[in-house]
């Protein structure tokens, strides 16, 4: 469905329609009605979407039939009967921050959230936030909630302890309790009212009078703290960095499973088991013996087909047990897992498939797919409905962390990958280039282009390399003083056919295909010589990212160089640029995503706009103007005005129309919704506005540049008058006006 923008109504008629519509008002004046409602002003499609992997999960609580999972991409709800669940992100709710790393229920069933940007209530319907401007929140990071008897909240955070009673806020902290560190990590209450505190190097018993502290020198506390929890006898379990450990006011024995020394989280049933998540296994222990129920690095390789890279994506970080004896499993990188006392079921609990969040690169073929390459995690396709995700375990891609991925002309595509050379994927087919069947004297390749006859072109230590798809060409970099790392970061090629490349420590450098001009440090001001992106407009400058330097801007001629303290630029390093039809730049920073339109800067970033996180890495700019944006945390689509999106597959075996065209509604008459095809031949900035009877216009139901096809739009006027109206489609030369009647 279209895009609906409504425009106040303008004082005087357009005079391109008077004479025509005077002569429709007496045909139609039978159809109109006065003194009805207003115009309605639709809801636009939301400005930022967020796609996560939803496999870093930091939380779990259960309620009920429901369970709440806090990740690194939001808030989810899963209902465990019917499998149904609902995304909370910065982008569609009020959280604060994507985030998630703490949640504790109250007995109203109001959610306590803590995230990396304060502390919200969630009562199901309204977002309460609490931070350090508005309460007294000592920090915004929350890591830990729980809540006592009384309903009060206690929250830890990096500045301390604070207790909430729904009115005041107390905040504990060195200077005025007992506390030995401000670094609070986790809270546990138990039945007599004691808060145990985790701190980074001990744990500390509060009882709202006196404070005491254990740590390894006055206790058997072994090491660091991880997770907390108390059974129905009052021990206090504790998981530490050197294994299980329960307090039972006199004695601290250790328990350490046999191959994982770490506990990050443990939950207790009601037969009195412990169930402990350690850094790759899941437990049981039994007051004696530890079972393992599942290696979660084997089970994805090996049981689930689902690719895990390392052991450090496999970390369990939260248990929770639901009211039916379920036991919930989050990791860290692995997602979410149920285990139900037989079988173990993984459950997708965000709203994409994206394989891991750290997007590094994106590119979009003609058919409007988006093909998204991360780090450890692989390869996505995203059509605009449908994720199909390849990696090491279902195709030839020999490495999961991909640098750069081009399309060329018959939209096959060519992936630079860390320690897996050049891999070319045609849809069907796989071809991988490495040490063995080519030139490439090494596998982790950063830079990968094309030019207008096909050639691929790539860079590796000491080497720029072209492929013309049967031979290989060698072109040795010039050793210089000027350019001592020959190891290339980006590759590019302006409208003359002259490489221009970026290097890890050894500047900027243009090859015309026989020559090489170096250009000095000293042009750039750069501390590292490290060139992170290079992008050539239509006046062939060449916008040049830094590694701290800024942006930089070269004509051939001259430099201009922008950084945050000459321009509105937000941070020095500078990942990722593109330019848009309008010749607006965009540039992604460690500071936050900047627009720049030769003259103003706006910057987005996580406090003032949906963007998850300021690190933004990768970026691409599809035919709607929806800017794809890669950050540390997961893909996120921008368009002002509203994300446009499409199924892509809808459009594949679509035929080119010869002509423009705009056609008749229907339904005509209608109420209250109709729809309107027309068809584009050529690439076009396409305008559909509706007017009223009298000229003045109603809205605009397309206002956008439009590749060839066919499309349609819906037009739904609930609250609109019955009437006569009419919509008018220019595009080009192109113009043609119809009219529709609203009949209720």
């Amino acid at each position: 469905m279209g895009i609906i923008k409504v425009k106040k109504f303008v004082t005087k008629p357009n005079r391109l329609f008077s004479s025509f519509i005077f002569s429709s008002i007496i045909i139609y004046l039978f159809v109109i009605i006065f003194n009805l409602p207003s115009l309605k002003i639709f809801a636009q499609n939301p400005e930022w979407i967020l796609y996560g992997s939803g496999k870093n999960i930091l939380s779990l609580v259960s309620e009920d039939n429901f369970l709440w999972i806090g990740s690194r991409n939001g808030l989810s709800k899963l209902n465990i009967l019917t499998n149904e669940v609902i995304f909370y992100n910065k982008s569609n709710s009020g959280l604060p921050d994507n985030n998630v790393i703490s949640i504790a229920i109250d007995k109203l069933g109001n959610k306590w959230i803590g995230t990396k940007s304060g502390l919200a209530k969630f009562d199901g319907t309204t977002w309460t936030i609490y931070n350090t401007s508005n309460s007294g929140l000592p920090e915004n990071r929350v890591n830990a909630v729980a809540i006592d008897n009384s309903g009060n909240k206690w929250i830890g955070t990096y500045g301390g302890l604070a207790k909430f009673d729904g009115v005041n806020w107390t905040v504990y902290n060195t200077t005025n309790s007992g506390l030995p560190d401000n670094i609070i990590t986790r809270i546990a209450i138990d039945s007599s009212g004691n808060k145990w505190i985790g701190i980074n190097f001990g744990l500390v018993k509060f009882d709202d009078v006196n404070w005491y502290v254990y740590d390894y020198r006055n206790s058997g506390l072994p090491g660091s703290i991880y997770s907390i929890a108390i059974d129905n006898s009052g021990n206090i379990w504790i998981g530490t960095s050197e294994g299980l450990t329960r307090y039972d006011y006199l004695y601290w024995p250790l328990y350490v499973p046999e191959y994982n020394r770490r506990i990050n989280a443990i939950a207790i049933d009601n037969s009195g088991d412990i169930w402990v998540g350690a850094d790759r296994s899941f437990l049981k222990f039994d007051g004696k013996n530890f079972t393992s129920f599942i290696n979660t690095l084997e089970y994805y390789r090996k049981v689930y087909d689902k690719f895990v890279t390392s052991s450090s994506f496999s970390v369990i970080t939260a248990v929770a047990i639901d009211k039916y004896g379920n036991k919930w499993i989050g990791m860290d990188g692995g997602g979410l897992l149920k285990y139900d006392g037989v079988n173990f079921t993984y459950y997708n609990i965000t709203n994409s498939e994206l394989p891991y969040d750290e997007v590094h690169a994106i590119t979009i073929d003609k058919l409007g797919n988006k093909w998204i390459g991360t780090y450890y995690g692989g390869l996505a396709k995203f059509d605009g409905t449908n994720w199909t995700v390849y990696n090491t375990v279902n195709s030839l891609l020999s490495d999961n962390d991909i640098n750069s991925i081009i399309v060329d002309a018959e939209g096959t595509l060519w992936i630079a990958s860390y320690g897996g050379g050049i891999i070319k994927f045609d849809g069907i087919n796989w071809r991988v280039f490495n040490e063995a069947n080519s030139p490439l004297n090494c596998t982790d390749i950063y830079a990968i282009t094309k030019d207008k006859s096909g050639n691929i072109w790539c860079g590796v230590t000491g080497k720029l390399l072209k492929f013309d798809g049967t031979n290989w060409t060698n072109y040795n970099i010039p050793l210089s003083e000027l350019f001592e790392s020959r190891q290339i970061k980006v590759v590019t090629i302006d409208n003359s056919g002259n490489i221009w490349i970026g290097t890890f420590y050894g500047g900027f450098a243009k090859f015309d295909g026989t020559n090489w001009t170096i250009y000095e440090s000293s042009y750039l001001n750069l501390s590292y010589n490290q060139i992170n992106a290079i992008v050539i407009d239509n006046s062939d400058n060449k916008w040049i990212g830094t590694n701290g330097a800024g942006l930089a801007k070269f004509d051939g001629t001259t430099w201009t160089i922008y950084n945050t303290s000459n321009s509105g630029l937000p941070n020095n390093i500078v990942k990722a640029v593109a330019i848009d039809n309008s010749g607006n730049k965009w540039i992604g920073t460690y500071g936050g995503l900047a627009k720049f339109d030769g003259v103003k800067w706006t910057v987005y970033n996580s406090s003032n706009s949906k963007l998850p996180n300021n690190s933004v890495l990768a970026l691409a700019i599809d035919s709607s103007g929806n800017k794809w944006i890669g950050t540390y945390q997961g893909l996120v689509v921008y368009r002002e005005g509203g994300v446009i999106l499409t199924d892509v597959n809808e459009n594949k075996n679509q035929i080119v129309p010869p002509n423009y065209l705009l056609s008749q509604n229907y339904p005509n008459p209608f109420n209250p919704t109709t729809r309107i095809k027309y068809s584009v031949p050529k690439t076009s900035f396409v305008n559909i506005t509706v007017y009223d009877i009298l000229g003045r216009e109603i809205t605009t139901l397309v206002d956008e540049e439009k590749t060839p096809g066919n499309y349609e739009v819906e037009f739904n006027v609930s609250n609109l008058p019955s009437g006569v109206y009419f919509y008018r489609m220019q595009a080009g030369s192109y113009s043609e006006t119809k009219k529709m009647v609203l009949m209720k």
